[in-house]
Parts: structure tokens; C-alpha cells; sequence
């Protein structure tokens, strides 16, 4: 029995794969300490768009230094999806005499495409891994069960990967005894943690015979995250299953800082992820509404429900129109930052002598402070929206004005509070941006444009200061400059901050001097 740290690897997923260097020097001492057989140490791949960082790469410098460091096998993981026959060669001479095993992360679709790539890995002189994801699932891919054979001879191992992290014990066993009917290559197994069966699971399938077991630091790793591997070696030890002994002083040594990493990424399992697992959804899109602070999880089990029923909404509305006395030339946008409150006496003044203006509630989050103001009303019903509506009014205040959604069918699916489904229209489409188009900042926008604005005034988008701005406030800020830039090219529209703001898309003013000029 072997065990396969890919804690660099996986745990890139909430980092880019860059990783700072005090930490990397750590991990390999740590490990060099371990009785854990490989390090899996990131990716090989072919260039791609975005950013992705050092250990995505793996340039052949970071493969000396990693050598210099480790006395242990490394591992490097190529994608399938994005990696040919072809490429192996260009791939991986940079990895000659310094990694000992290649592996492969192979959707079972393109199994047969897979086979050809693993040839070319095998002819230049590696162990060969065959990461087969989607584990949960397989029984419904006939054909590629009965392709395992062809396996024998090309791979070193072949893995049972329980990508949505859904899969139970029985399942184990019985996926294994598939495999091993089917050939008599080595198998391993790699658990995602979404129902906690991380562990049990891995002891499983070591019980059944499997040869390697991957886990990760603290359980680093895409959505959920992994079995940890301390867990694993501290379970592994009581049980009297350990080649050689646990320096528990290195153990902690490598967790820690790892550790006080994971109350700033926020890697481990939650509800979505867990409704995720129990389904065999996919968890990328998870990922990234969790970090979306405006989805709630009521929003996200929604959505992650419409998903496992094949449906793409819950809900379709009427469209959103006004009628020619409906428009307004002049739109307030009430974002959801502390100056829409901090100054909500000066811009109901500032309303009140100016009754054509339209309020748009991007955010319910400061509506309260409005609601006595006479001017036409409407509030956005983003994510998490209805829910935030309801607490902020608890519906003992009457809404007038409408409520708007964004274009059907909508990510997060539709909740309405019943007291509000009489007023709710949702947009046609957003024309000014093709990306967060269910965003509030988004959604405002657009709705200003049906109610015919040609000046938009803003309150709430405050910004973000000091050092210690969070990733989600970074990302929102972000997305919202986007906005604002895109919105301005395509309507040549003003948008003027009435009370303080960093954003740069804003030009600003004051409702103050507002007010004195009305």
C-alpha cells in the first residue's frame, strides 16, 4: 500500500497554483519526514488563456528545485481534455530525471482518446496513472467499463476517482470488484471529501486490495476538498496499517501553516457541496457560487435542485416593461454599501425635490432607509434578494413599485416571497455585457435603461479600502468596474455618485450640493 500527497496539485484550485515559497520549502522537509510514497506537485500543460500560476506550469527550474528538495517519488498530473498523443513529448522531456510518474486526469468519455495518450507517456520511461473521474457515474458508461482492459500493459495504476465526492462503502466494492475483473493493474483510489466520506471510503477500498490512496494537507483541494492526509496517516497509524513510523512533530509541522490558509480560502465541505456530492453534480460551479457572497444557499440548493432534476429554472415571468408615463430620464441606483444609509437623509431630500427620479434598489440590503421616500420604486431580486427582502420589510411595510429578475432561465432558479409575485417581472435580456449577467450591478443597469434613463445618479457602490480587503470584496469590486466600463461604452449614459466612492467608473458629485441646486 502506497499513499499520494497532491496537495500542491489539488489545493491549486483555490490558489492558482502559486504557492508561497517559505510554504512549498516546508511541505517537502515536512514530508521528507512522512511515510508517504509520492508527491503529486501540480500540472504539465499547454499554454492556456487565463492566468494560471507556477505549479499549473511546472517550468523544468521549479522541477530542479522540487528535486533538490524531495527525497520522495514526484508526480506530475496532465489533463486530459487539453493534452494529445502529440503534446507528450514537448510536455514531458522537461520531466526527464525529475518526475517519476505521470498522470492522467481522464474524463470516461474520452477513455479510448486516453489510451494513445498514455502510450506516448509510457514510451519515454513513466510510470503511468490513470485518473478516471466521474466515479459516481460510471455505471452508466457501459462501454468504457468493458475498455478497462485495455489498460493492462500501458498503466502502472489505475484510479477510481470519486470526483463529486458521492460515492458510499458499498459502492466502493463494488466499483473495485468492476475493475479488478477487468485487469490486474495495480488500482488506487482518490476520495473527495462532500459527504465526509473521504476516509471511510479510502480504508474501504485499501480493504478490497487498492495498492495507492491519494490525500491532501488539511484536505486542500477543489470545492470540498480531499481526505486529509494527517486524518489519513493518524487513522493509518491507530490501526497498525503504517510502513514505518509517524513523526507526528513533522505532521503538525506541514499542517499549520496550511491550516491558517484554509480560514482565508474556505476549502472543506458545506451544504452545496454536500447537495453537489449527493447528486454528482460538478463542483466547479459550486465553487464559484460559494465565493459569491450574494448567493445564498438557499439560492444555491435551488439551483444545484434544478440541476439534478435537468431542469434550467424554476419559474418564468413576464417581461419587464414600462410604459411611456413610466419612464424616468433620471434613475438613483441604491447600491448596498454604509453611505446609502450613512446619507439617506440627504438623498430623501434630494428625492423629495425631485419626484422623476427612480430608485433602483441594486442591493434590498439598505432599502428600509427608503421606504418612506414617494418616488418611483424598484427592486432588484438577485440571489440570495427575495430572502433579504423580506427580512429587511418582514412585509409589516407595503412595497409599492415593482420587483425585477434577471433574464430567464436564471443560474440560482427563482424564489419570489408570495407577497411580491403579483409585482415581479423579470428583463428580456442584458444588452450592454455578455458576462455577470445575473449580477445586481448588472441587473440595475439594465433596469434604468428600460425606464429610459439618459442620467444615472449612484449611492451605496462605496468601494473597498485598507489592507485588509477580502478576495470576495476584491472580486466584487472588480466585476463592477467591469460593469460600469461596459455600460458607459454602450450607452454613453453619465453615472454620478452622489455620496463617496473609489470606484473609478463613477464620476462624482455631491447630494449635498444637490440639494442646494434644487
Amino acid at each position: 500500500m502506497k499513499i499520494l500527497d497532491c496537495t500542491l496539485r489539488d489545493g491549486g484550485y483555490y490558489t492558482n497554483w502559486d504557492f508561497d515559497q517559505d510554504l512549498v520549502r516546508n511541505y517537502f522537509d515536512s514530508f521528507n519526514k512522512l511515510p508517504v510514497d509520492y508527491l503529486e506537485i501540480g500540472y504539465r500543460s499547454n499554454p492556456m488563456d487565463n492566468y494560471l500560476g507556477e505549479y499549473f506550469y511546472c517550468p523544468p527550474y521549479l522541477l530542479e528545485e522540487v528535486r533538490r528538495m524531495s527525497d520522495k517519488k514526484l508526480v506530475i498530473i496532465l489533463n486530459e481534455k487539453d493534452v494529445r498523443a502529440e503534446h507528450a513529448q514537448a510536455l514531458l522531456e522537461p520531466c526527464k530525471g525529475y518526475i517519476d510518474m505521470v498522470r492522467m486526469a481522464i474524463d470516461p468519455k474520452n477513455f479510448s482518446r486516453a489510451l494513445k495518450l498514455a502510450e506516448a507517456v509510457k514510451a519515454m520511461g513513466f510510470e503511468v496513472g490513470f485518473n478516471v473521474m466521474y466515479m459516481s457515474t460510471w455505471e452508466q458508461h457501459r462501454e468504457f467499463l468493458e475498455q478497462i482492459k485495455e489498460v493492462t500493459g500501458i498503466a502502472d495504476y489505475f484510479y477510481m476517482v470519486d470526483s463529486f465526492g458521492g460515492v458510499y462503502p458499498e459502492e466502493v466494492r463494488r466499483i473495485y470488484d468492476t475493475v479488478r475483473s477487468q485487469t490486474d493493474v495495480a488500482i488506487g483510489f482518490h476520495g473527495h471529501n462532500n459527504l465526509q466520506m473521504g476516509l471511510i471510503n479510502t480504508l474501504t477500498a485499501l480493504e478490497c486490495g487498492a495498492e495507492m490512496v491519494d490525500a491532501t494537507v488539511t484536505g486542500m483541494g477543489r470545492g470540498a476538498g480531499n481526505l486529509r492526509t494527517e486524518l489519513l496517516l493518524t487513522a493509518l497509524q491507530g490501526r497498525g496499517q503504517l510502513q514505518g513510523d509517524l513523526d507526528f512533530n513533522a505532521l503538525s509541522k506541514v499542517v499549520d501553516p496550511f491550516a491558517r490558509m484554509q480560514q482565508d480560502y474556505g476549502w472543506g465541505t458545506t451544504l452545496p457541496y454536500m447537495v453537489s456530492g449527493a447528486h454528482s453534480l460538478p463542483q466547479k460551479e459550486v465553487m464559484e457560487w460559494v465565493t459569491k457572497r450574494y448567493y445564498s444557499l438557499n439560492s444555491i440548493i435551488r439551483a444545484l435542485s434544478n440541476q439534478s432534476k435537468g431542469i434550467k429554472d424554476n419559474k418564468e415571468l413576464k417581461k419587464l416593461e414600462f410604459s411611456s408615463a413610466q419612464k424616468h430620464e433620471e434613475v438613483l441606483l441604491v447600491g448596498g454599501g454604509p453611505n446609502a444609509v450613512k446619507h439617506s437623509r440627504a438623498i430623501g431630500e434630494f428625492l423629495d425635490k425631485n419626484p422623476n427620479v427612480a430608485v433602483v434598489h441594486a442591493s434590498s440590503k439598505n432599502a428600509r432607509s427608503y421606504d418612506e421616500v414617494k418616488n418611483n420604486q424598484v427592486f432588484c431580486l438577485v440571489g440570495n434578494e427575495g430572502h433579504r427582502l423580506e427580512e429587511v420589510f418582514d412585509f409589516d411595510t407595503k412595497i409599492e413599485g415593482r420587483c425585477v429578475l434577471p433574464p430567464y432561465p436564471r443560474k440560482m432558479g427563482t424564489y419570489i416571497p408570495s407577497a411580491l409575485s403579483d409585482c415581479s417581472y423579470e428583463l428580456e435580456e442584458v444588452t450592454f455585457t455578455n458576462k455577470y449577467q445575473d449580477s445586481h450591478t448588472a441587473i440595475a443597469l439594465q433596469t434604468a435603461i428600460e425606464l429610459g434613463a439618459s442620467k444615472i445618479y449612484v449611492t451605496g457602490y462605496d468601494g473597498y479600502s485598507g489592507d485588509s480587503i477580502g478576495k470576495k470584496e476584491q472580486e466584487l469590486f472588480l466585476e463592477n468596474e467591469y460593469l460600469f466600463e461596459r455600460f458607459r461604452k454602450k450607452y454613453s449614459i453619465p453615472l454620478v455618485s452622489l455620496t463617496s466612492s473609489l470606484y473609478e467608473g463613477l464620476a462624482k458629485s455631491s447630494v449635498y450640493s444637490m440639494i442646494e441646486k434644487s
